[in-house]
């Protein structure tokens, strides 16, 4: 409805334009929204306002113009100038009936379009360092990631879900360095394990299979793996050093190839784990991205090549610096370090540029908030590398904060003390966690409530959104218990019995939800879908508790039948967008 009578306004601004009442080359965005006022029709649009100055009218007189130009249509019983100028329309609520019929015509794919049809967009989500099990603070940029793809898709996007696999770098090699510690405690060697290293239970168990695997061969002596090393002091000091240390004795001992074997050892179990877990949670990937690749393919110099040819590299104090305070950072950014390593930086760069070369219209990064800061630097590069910086968008993410009572649960990667997001499954289910991710804007904070996500009560969102779908099917089945038949094409010519207060309002709900979707997908924003599904649960509850569906007089039955069935629909189709279940019973 909100676009047809888009078109309407359109087709009165070309009718002024063609009178001379506004000029040929004027823009005009006949933007319509629903009236949050029902006294006030049932839409707006403030077009003639937006219109005044280039028509050098007035707004109420151009709004009685454009108004007298409009299309004669049989939906809408007639317009109304309020205020300043804006446009209000009220339709005839017998033709929004049609939305039922749209929907049972439909089916799932009802709520979809085409609005971003022809549109290439990556999206890459969690991305976390294969340095260990995903937490409960990931969670929430898994199902952020999933969901926005998801309605991205909806509207016609061509989504490519990505994960950039982080395995190269420092954090990887100090995972390395720990796998490769404790299976020298495997081995009988004894040593103080480091302060930085990490230090959960699935190093243990990687270390146990290395063994396993590899026996003794990669055992060296303790004393010669810490000899001249310096000390570790976990309050400060020297305990960067050491670890560090550590990692270039653990090469130096183990050669290329078997250094290899034990970096990858670390890395293909955690990926693996990471992989898993996230299919459990309904989150699939088109690509696993390998930073490492990067490197081994010289995509990274490549790029580094490319700035340098472009101007924006400089020498300083040894280290290679990119000048990206000229494109609106903070500060200048080192991408090659002194002793000639690359920067994890100098890698985003080279990663970046590969989007850029894939020809998506569109990227977006799902990164947590802490990230903020480095969203300057990474635009600059991309009009570095000749890029549009306006293709890359950034979400960011709050880590979501797991409460137990009243104590909050600490999450340390390198110490092991987290719940992994597989615990938080177990615990709450996949629906649960799903819908409770996205219940808020993804960069405000949120407290995970784990005794509200598991109740069984009306006060659980989830369970209460599920419950009016299951609510509808248990009609269906009261309907076969009793032997009623149900006549599809006879609810439809009676859809006109339908004038309760609860169906008009069922109605136009329901006829929102295309918008609802839309605005969803282009804002970025699943947590309109989710306020959405609640106030359609909420509607369909009231409903229930008010009226009786199975009546004796047929066409009134099948006239609400066809309504619930539509309900039932629209719920079925947003649950599935946020990759939440739609049971039959509960």
């Amino acid at each position: 409805m909100k676009k047809r009578l888009e078109s309407l306004l359109a087709a009165a601004v070309d009718t002024l334009r063609q009178a001379g009442s506004l000029p040929a080359d004027v823009a005009a965005t006949c933007l319509v929204e629903r009236a949050r006022d029902a006294q006030h029709g049932d839409f707006a649009t403030n077009l003639a306002m937006t219109l005044a100055k280039s028509a050098r009218s007035n707004p109420r007189a151009l709004a009685e113009s454009i108004i007298a130009a409009l299309p004669a249509d049989p939906v809408v019983l007639k317009v109304e100038i309020a205020g300043p100028g804006f446009i209000n329309f009220f339709l005839d609520p017998q033709a929004q009936f049609g939305v039922i019929r749209g929907i049972h015509e439909a089916g799932h794919d009802y709520g979809k379009s085409r609005r971003g049809a022809g549109q290439r967009v990556q999206v890459e989500f969690v991305s976390a360092n294969p340095t260990g099990p995903l937490h409960v603070g990931h969670g929430r940029g898994a199902a952020y990631g999933a969901v926005v793809a998801n309605l991205l898709a909806a509207i016609g996007c061509e989504v490519h879900r990505e994960y950039y696999v982080n395995d190269a770098g420092r954090q990887m090699d100090i995972l390395a360095a720990s796998v490769w510690l404790r299976y020298l405690e495997e081995c009988g060697e004894s040593l103080v394990f480091p302060s930085n290293g990490y230090r959960g239970e699935y190093v243990r168990a990687i270390a146990f299979d290395l063994h396993k695997a590899q026996s003794e061969r990669l055992r060296r002596p303790a004393a010669e793996v810490f000899a001249d090393i310096p000390a570790d002091e976990p309050q400060g000091g020297d305990k960067e050093l050491h670890i560090d240390a550590l990692v270039a004795r653990a090469k130096a001992l183990l050669g290329p190839a078997d250094y290899r074997l034990v970096f990858d050892a670390g890395l293909n179990d955690i990926l693996a784990d990471i992989r898993q877990d996230l299919e459990e949670f309904g989150v699939r990937y088109e690509e696993w991205f390998s930073e490492r690749g990067l490197t081994e393919s010289g995509a990274v110099q490549r790029s580094l090549d490319t700035l340098q040819a472009a101007g924006y590299l400089y020498q300083q104090d040894g280290a290679t610096w990119f000048a990206s305070t000229r494109l609106g950072d903070e500060k200048d950014r080192v991408v090659v370090r002194e002793n000639g390593q690359m920067t994890y930086f100098a890698s985003d760069i080279a990663y970046h540029m590969q989007k850029l070369e894939r020809g998506f219209d569109r990227i977006i990064n799902i990164w947590g908030a802490d990230h903020h800061g480095y969203i300057p630097r990474v635009k600059a590069a991309i009009e570095a590398l000749g890029g549009e910086r306006d293709r890359l968008d950034v979400l960011l993410v709050q880590f979501a904060v797991l409460y137990r009572g009243e104590e909050k649960v600490q999450m340390s990667t390198r110490s092991g003390e987290f719940v992994t997001l597989r615990q938080l499954r177990n615990e709450v289910g996949k629906d649960a966690a799903r819908f409770f991710y996205v219940m808020r804007k993804s960069d405000q904070h949120m407290d995970f409530d784990l005794k509200l996500a598991t109740s069984r009560t009306n006060e659980n969102p989830v369970y209460y959104v599920q419950y009016a779908h299951a609510r509808v099917c248990s009609v269906f089945h009261q309907l076969d218990e009793k032997g009623l038949p149900r006549n599809l094409p006879n609810g439809m010519a009676h859809l006109s019995r339908l004038t309760e207060p609860h169906e008009n309002a069922l109605v136009t709900t329901l006829a929102r939800y295309p918008e609802v979707v839309e605005q969803s997908a282009l804002q970025h924003a699943p947590h309109h879908l989710i306020h959405y599904l609640r106030e359609l649960a909420a509607e369909l509850h009231g409903y229930y508790n008010s009226h009786q569906f199975l009546v004796e007089d047929a066409d009134l039955r099948d006239a609400r039948l066809n309504l619930i069935a539509a309900v039932r629909q629209v719920i079925a189709n947003g649950l599935a967008l946020l990759d939440v279940s739609a049971p039959e019973a509960m």
